[in-house]
């Protein structure tokens, strides 16, 4: 007998984004001791207490607040077992997901980028990534609304892989860290290619399962 079944990509990917999800979020609230009072020592507080105090204050602490819940209810929202198993909380959570990253998230994303650590070039990457998840968030948004809903989990998907630069940008700040490896160069390439990197997989293996390539067959 034969039997046919799809290459589970997205499987693999929400378990893997899940460990590191969870790890970088407990990472974020370990340092909650330096950002509640704000310590200007910390290594990300470091030299912002001149233009910390305003503006630059609220949208730090709006995307503290819901900067690892979008991450960590991303992991469940594009996963197809919690979808199907609790349709009800997936659009609830969803509601949630939406109003969080298109009110809090990339607005405050989009405040913080001018302030960027290492110039313009980081903080066109940054600015960039806030204004393409907000596109990304609102266009999911529109196609559940509209019952869409293929193209809705397409979209979704993207805002995902767009959240994920957080992971990608810490976990390789981490290993420059660790190796002890300094390149100015380093955090603005990191700005860009934390989600233009995983956006061009995500697209590659989109068109990919569209053409049929990605249909694994087993034997009898």
């Amino acid at each position: 007998m034969q039997r046919t079944s799809s290459f589970s990509w997205p499987q693999a990917v929400v378990f893997l984004a899940g460990v590191l999800v969870w790890k970088v979020s407990i990472s974020v609230l370990l340092q909650y001791r330096h950002y509640i009072p704000p310590d200007f020592d910390s290594d990300f507080l470091f030299g912002r207490e001149e233009y910390f105090w305003g503006v630059y204050s609220w949208a730090f602490y709006a995307h503290l607040a819901f900067g690892p819940p979008s991450l960590i209810l991303g992991t469940l929202l594009v996963s197809d077992r919690f979808r199907k198993r609790t349709p009800k909380w997936h659009r609830w959570l969803g509601r949630v997901q939406v109003a969080g990253v298109l009110l809090l998230v990339a607005p405050s994303g989009l405040c913080m980028s001018w302030h960027a650590e290492t110039g313009a070039i980081a903080a066109a990457g940054l600015g960039s990534l806030a204004i393409v998840t907000a596109v990304c968030t609102a266009i999911g948004w529109r196609t559940a609304v509209r019952r869409d809903f293929a193209s809705h989990r397409r979209w979704m998907w993207r805002t995902f892989t767009l959240l994920c630069s957080a992971v990608v940008i810490r976990s390789v700040g981490g290993l420059a860290s660790v190796t002890h490896f300094e390149a100015e160069w380093l955090y603005p390439l990191t700005c860009w290619a934390s989600w233009l990197m995983p956006l061009l997989a995500f697209e590659s293996i989109e068109r990919l399962g569209k053409s049929g390539l990605l249909v694994a067959t087993t034997g009898r």
